[in-house]
């Protein structure tokens, strides 16, 4: 049951790396920043989240999984409020995203 608990936190922590890695990658490449902050929400949320996820399998019911939960909690509205916040403030001094009609530019 150990081992399996170990496979499965390793996997999820695997995992969220995977997304942060893809999402960092989206970070650079994306064209205006509303893009970007979309990358960087998808990033942030999910691939934190597996890799809490992970943690808290690996740890077990502890005070550890406790404190663990209330940072997802904390990361889940934070990082929404956040994005928002931005995107508000990029509307503010009419920044405006880039649209592309027909075909995407090469």
């Amino acid at each position: 049951m150990i081992v399996l608990q170990t496979y499965i936190s390793y996997g999820l922590v695997i995992l969220g790396s995977v997304f942060l890695l893809i999402g960092a990658i989206g970070l650079v490449r994306m064209p205006d920043v509303f893009t970007r902050m979309h990358a960087t929400s998808v990033m942030e949320t999910t691939g934190a989240s597996l890799i809490i996820f992970g943690l808290i399998i690996y740890s077990g019911l502890s005070a550890v999984s406790l404190k663990l939960v209330l940072v997802l909690l904390a990361i889940l509205y934070l990082s929404s409020v956040a994005t928002h916040a931005l995107a508000r403030a990029c509307i503010h001094d009419n920044i405006k995203p880039i649209k592309v009609s027909g075909r995407a530019k090469k």
